[in-house]
């Protein structure tokens, strides 16, 4: 019995470690990608520009695209995404199809997302959910409507970045359903689009050195939260419970 669940777990190591010493091969094709201007969509956007692919790359800021223009190729192009905005996404998706043309796009990166206010949940009013999800759960979905045409005409594939707590709610506030939300939309997408040659993937990141991370913005957001609180509720909660949470 011992024996078996040994080789299990060897057999299971192995697959793990070969999976992750694949790499992706060199090649032109496009791929778009949200959140550009830091962390993982900077440093995905400027890796596969050195293995040639053609990388159109969105940030949310002129600074951010400037940034990453001069490190980069001339194969890479940035624009200007805000992927709350319906009309910057249906612009953006315009600008896309005049860079594949006929060729389509191999793929779509929603990388792009925030931490908001993660605290517990009787602290927070509708506006920080609403803010999280709408930038962690309708930009991606908004983002992979306007550029599905695009996938389906080079049979290309959908890359969601969510996270583990897209999987265990692990705090309050916006985050984590937020991430659970996209990783539902990705497994319906995933379904209805197997049949045109679309693949979806999820990729649920740890905790990672990001701006979206950074302990000092959540404690900063955490103490601003704490702050607008009635003074009754204050009291009821205590600065035990608060430096608690920190």
């Amino acid at each position: 019995m011992w024996l078996l669940l040994l080789l299990g777990a060897l057999f299971w190591a192995v697959l793990w470690f070969l999976r992750d010493r694949q790499s992706l091969p060199a090649s032109d094709a496009f791929v778009f990608i949200t959140g550009c201007d830091s962390g993982f969509g900077r440093l995905l956007a400027l890796r596969l520009d050195q293995r040639g692919f053609r990388v159109l790359a969105s940030c949310l800021t002129p600074s951010g695209a400037e940034n990453l223009q001069q490190m980069a190729s001339s194969r890479l192009h940035t624009t200007l995404l805000d992927i709350t905005d319906p009309q910057s996404v249906q612009r953006v998706a315009k600008w896309v199809e005049t860079h594949v043309r006929e060729a389509g796009l191999f793929g779509l990166v929603n990388n792009a997302g925030v931490a908001g206010i993660i605290g517990p949940t009787p602290w927070l009013p509708w506006d920080d959910f609403h803010r999280v999800l709408n930038v962690n759960t309708l930009g991606p979905i908004g983002v992979t409507l306007a550029l599905l045409p695009l996938l389906q005409r080079a049979r290309g594939r959908v890359i969601n970045i969510t996270s583990v707590l897209g999987r265990l709610a692990a705090n309050g506030g916006g985050y984590c359903v937020s991430k659970f939300g996209l990783e539902a939309f990705s497994d319906s997408l995933r379904r209805d689009v197997a049949s045109f040659g679309v693949q979806v993937s999820i990729v649920e990141p740890g905790f990672f050195r990001t701006p979206v991370t950074s302990l000092e913005n959540l404690e900063n957001t955490l103490q601003a939260c704490w702050a607008r609180l009635p003074p009754a509720t204050q009291a009821h909660y205590g600065e035990a419970f608060l430096t608690k949470c920190e």
